[in-house]
């Protein structure tokens, strides 16, 4: 991605408008009475696209090098668009059969190993695969808490140890931030946060499992457990895409691989691996419209902030923590990382090369990293493979919560206050 290439462009700040209004649709919308609800159903893609062509119209009409932006923006989102298609099409080709039913503990250590998998497949990997796995291993009480624990860990925190675990890291990486320079300097802080979570999981998953009927209960802990995984054809391809991601950014070179890889899955999976993980296009389709939208009118946000990030007072790493984990769980955390990069590299280093900022200020370096990823957690659209879990998990037949219950009944008062913690120990 080059998501910096154009020099900086102050749009004005009325225009992020568009991308507040979209945000506002997106969390309202499925409240709203049956009817409006059923219009929002049939009608979020052309509304997602009139706002996003609003804000290319007086991108290309009133901005300078507003055409070239939009073709970097649009760029971005087709990265963005197929690493998510293909990983969605091929994990859906992956079936892990579960026979038994998972206790509270059972659970915690599926998504530890969840997390730490995280960091070597990606997030969005790692979410894709082992969604419905989790909530097929708790299917006579799946739950709120499963879908929004999963995202918590699976789907953010879990993957900020490795440049392939989150885009910004990677993004990061691309910048001259050295492969294993993450592992070195940020994992005390991940252990605390993903013990913390997990520990505030098994609070909610104990508690739902003592409300089970005794004969339930006696059920869950006798199950003999069984584990088959089908579709293996699917592992090489999966594995491609992870390295199409190293490829050079060129000519699309990447996203063809990963377009190639997906078309193979879909064409060679067997039928009855689909079938049982109930396939479908829905949820990719609905994440590629919203996503559309997104990518098109936080334009302005992003503009903004990179021509006026300098004017914020930011002195202290749990500053940065802090500013980049408030725009990444509103904007595209990879995005969001390159703009606090930027700024802590022309703050703290000068504007000097990025072994300056690793020498001078790596905790700095290490807050914004923590925050862009950790902070995706804290609504459905700060990371593309939350809606993608939320989408899949409602499919399947899962309560999910909605956007504000996401926020005020788990984020809120379970995740920042974790999060904040965090940033008090180790920065």
């Amino acid at each position: 991605m080059t998501l910096l290439a154009t020099a900086p462009i102050d749009a004005p700040a009325w225009l992020i408008l568009p991308f507040a209004l979209l945000l506002l649709l997106i969390a309202v919308m499925p409240l709203t009475p049956p009817r409006l609800k059923a219009w929002w159903d049939h009608s979020y893609a052309k509304v997602a696209a009139a706002l996003a062509l609003f804000v290319a119209i007086y991108y290309l009409w009133r901005v300078p090098a507003g055409g070239e932006r939009l073709l970097l923006g649009a760029g971005d989102y087709f990265s963005f668009i197929m690493l998510i298609g293909s990983l969605y099409v091929i994990a859906g080709g992956i079936h892990v059969r579960v026979k038994g039913e998972a206790t509270p503990w059972h659970n915690v250590v599926f998504l530890l190993i969840a997390a730490l998998l995280a960091n070597v497949i990606g997030t969005t990997g790692a979410s894709m695969v082992l969604i419905r796995p989790f909530l097929r291993m708790n299917k006579i009480r799946a739950g709120a808490h499963h879908v929004v624990f999963f995202i918590f860990l699976v789907s953010n925190v879990g993957g900020a140890l490795t440049p392939i675990g989150d885009p910004p890291l990677f993004l990061g990486y691309l910048h001259g931030v050295p492969f294993f320079w993450l592992l070195a300097h940020v994992l005390p802080p991940w252990i605390f946060t993903v013990g913390a979570i997990l520990a505030a999981f098994y609070v909610f998953d104990r508690r739902s499992f003592r409300h089970a009927p005794p004969r339930i209960q006696h059920e869950i802990e006798q199950a003999p457990e069984s584990w088959r995984v089908e579709g293996l054809v699917n592992l090489p391809l999966l594995a491609a895409v992870i390295g199409a991601v190293f490829l050079p950014d060129r000519w699309f070179v990447r996203e063809l691989v990963m377009g190639a890889a997906a078309a193979a899955s879909y064409r060679f999976t067997p039928a009855p691996v689909h079938q049982s993980n109930h396939f479908s296009f829905g949820p990719i389709k609905e994440v590629a419209w919203l996503f559309l939208g997104i990518f098109a009118t936080m334009l302005p946000a992003l503009d903004y902030l990179e021509a006026h990030g300098r004017e914020f007072a930011l002195t202290h790493p749990a500053q940065y923590y802090f500013a980049a984990g408030a725009l990444s769980s509103v904007l595209d955390n990879a995005p969001t990382y390159v703009n606090f990069f930027k700024l802590a590299e022309v703050r703290l280093a000068g504007g000097g090369p990025v072994e300056v900022l690793l020498a001078q200020a790596p905790l700095t370096l290490a807050a914004v990293s923590l925050g862009a990823v950790f902070f995706g957690a804290m609504t459905y659209i700060g990371n593309g493979p939350n809606f993608m879990v939320k989408s899949i998990a409602h499919d399947t037949g899962v309560h999910t919560p909605s956007f504000f219950a996401y926020i005020f009944k788990y984020s809120l008062p379970v995740l920042l206050p974790i999060l904040a913690l965090t940033a008090w120990l180790f920065l």
